[in-house]
């Protein structure tokens, strides 16, 4: 399986709100973006998906600037 079909399928959560964002993400940023953010992506999808919707739907507060800033790309 190639890495975008990996992606893809990771971005399959099962609530329309995490697979909206996590896949437009998907189909307009990561092709564009650099390394460093792609691994960010990458670390995103390897969370739980509580955190993860708690995250993306700001009810959890990140520590990591780098990834703050991140979310913050993708949610808007």
């Amino acid at each position: 399986m190639d890495e975008l079909a990996r992606l893809k399928w990771q971005c399959r959560r099962g609530t329309k709100e995490l697979d909206f964002l996590l896949n437009r993400y998907l189909e307009t940023g990561y092709l564009v973006a650099d390394q460093g953010e792609r691994e960010l992506f990458v670390e995103l999808l390897g969370m739980e998906d509580d955190m993860l919707i708690a995250i993306l739907m700001g009810n959890w507060k990140l520590e990591a600037k780098e990834m703050e800033s991140f979310v913050n790309r993708i949610t808007k």
